[in-house]
């Protein structure tokens, strides 16, 4: 088998019984983002010299103790990586170089991994295609003419194209399980303060958080187990004893009971994907699922009040890129115009429209009429899946309603390109832990991901079920394996 075909646990163990060597992986990975990133454009910054120096350091140490030693991991840059540039997607931040690293990153290093380089996303991770990037759209392995999605749109890539075996992103409102869908990898948000934040640049901060992605759940479960835990420096963060996700993945889970909405409430989405909806449903009986129909009347409202809650959280976290504290800067003879031109030359367009959307929810004479209501339909939609979970133990629902679009399909229409996060909304308003695993290919050979939502810091049984599910399901990389192995 060659070295990109490994996962992180054949990659770790064929290094610590000196098969390979952490420089042959890196030699490896480097060959294969050289050749075919230069279409893809997953990555927007990768320093070699970095990625070599940590290699020869491993080669060099006795222990080779870690759960991911030797392998290589991309980053959503988003996330602070000390010393390598992390740009947000966003040219107010072109040049930023950190001067610290975020926790999941340092926690990464200790377990021995390596930081391959930084990839690419919507600016300052709003946008569902990663076309509002300041720098480059990235494009969908599967098919170069439509997205991957986003706007963790980079991390996927990476890792569907075999450039990377794992990666880190941020989900939002669904950053992570969108581009997973539309890669065909496994994507997870964990629960809202399973992972520490601080290092992450925040867009909203009560609806973020960093969550894994690779080619199978056993991954996932491994990248999730060094990420997860309490940070003093995130007070966010939740003081709870992290179960070893990767040894529990395979014991039995015995039968459990999911919960799903009526087929009336699904209309609008493509056939094939509620098509590939039933027949993931038909698979969670047949694998020991009940399948329950739960009522979650508030859901409908989700989209409309992320919107809201986001826009309004990023137009106070944005306030700060001011070409006087952070980033880009145009000299100018007036305090007013600086601020003024440096905003309008720095941010892209989204950006943009979403601080202005964020601002007029938040002014006086508004702010009751948008975001208190916005926050009191939250609680309502949180309530819901309160209320379903003490009758089933998981949710199914599609990841997305279509499949992966054409590049340019959505760039002129805003309202469209957000009813992309129709179903991964929900579960950030209501801080539940989701995965996104492939389950079939539509047309056009075009990956299709289904959603598995779990209880409230659930993801030991949340991770069990995906991993049983994935093992019942025939999903092929053959193509991709064809293309850029």
């Amino acid at each position: 088998m060659r070295i990109g075909e490994l996962s992180l646990k054949e990659l770790r163990d064929s290094i610590k019984k000196g098969e390979i060597r952490c420089i042959d992986v890196i030699e490896d990975y480097k060959k294969r983002i050289e050749k075919f990133d230069k279409e893809l454009k997953a990555f927007i910054t990768i320093d070699w010299e970095r990625a070599y120096q940590r290699a020869k350091a491993l080669d060099e140490e006795k222990s080779k103790e870690g759960l991911i030693f030797g392998c290589p991991i991309a980053i959503k840059d988003n996330i602070l990586t000390k010393g390598i540039r992390t740009t947000a997607g966003s040219k107010i931040l072109e040049n930023y170089i950190p001067p610290y690293s975020a926790t999941v990153v340092e926690k990464i290093e200790r377990e021995g991994g390596i930081i391959i380089g930084k990839t690419n996303l919507d600016e300052f991770a709003m946008g569902s295609s990663t076309e509002n990037s300041a720098f480059f759209p990235t494009l969908n392995p599967w098919d170069t003419k439509r997205v991957p999605g986003g706007s963790s749109g980079g991390s996927a890539v990476a890792v569907a194209s075999f450039m990377s075996p794992a990666s880190l992103g941020s989900d939002t409102g669904g950053s992570v399980r969108q581009p997973a869908s539309f890669c065909g990898v496994v994507g997870l948000k964990p629960t809202y303060g399973r992972v520490s934040r601080y290092g992450l640049i925040a867009f909203a901060s009560s609806l973020d958080q960093i969550g894994p992605m690779a080619r199978n759940v056993e991954d996932v479960s491994t990248m999730l187990s060094i990420i997860s835990g309490y940070d003093q420096k995130d007070s966010t963060s939740f003081k709870s004893p992290v179960p070893p996700y990767h040894e529990k993945l395979n014991e039995k889970i015995g039968s459990f009971k999911f919960g799903v909405v009526k087929d009336d409430e699904l209309e609008g989405i493509d056939e094939e994907i509620f098509n590939a909806y039933k027949g993931t449903l038909d698979l969670m009986e047949k694998i020991g699922g009940k399948k329950v129909y739960i009522e979650l009347p508030h859901l409908k409202y989700s989209i409309y009040v992320y919107y809201i809650l986001a826009t309004s959280e990023a137009s106070s976290n944005l306030a700060r890129y001011d070409g006087i504290r952070y980033g880009f800067r145009l000299e100018k003879e007036s305090l007013l115009s600086l601020y003024q031109d440096s905003r309008s030359k720095g941010f892209g367009k989204e950006v943009k429209r979403r601080i202005l959307l964020g601002t007029f929810s938040l002014s006086a004479g508004y702010y009751r009429a948008f975001y208190g209501k916005a926050s009191i339909v939250r609680q309502l939609i949180k309530n819901d899946f309160e209320k379903a979970f003490k009758e089933v133990d998981f949710i199914v629902l599609p990841t997305t309603p279509e499949l992966p679009f054409h590049l340019g399909e959505k760039s002129e229409d805003p309202i469209k390109m957000y009813l992309s996060d129709l179903f991964t909304i929900p579960p950030n308003l209501a801080m539940l832990p989701a995965i996104s695993i492939p389950v079939s290919l539509g047309k056009g050979n075009l990956p299709i991901g289904m959603q598995i939502i779990g209880n409230l810091f659930d993801e030991t049984n949340l991770l069990k079920v995906a991993n049983l599910l994935e093992k019942n399901i025939c999903f092929l990389y053959n193509e991709l394996t064809r293309r850029y192995l």
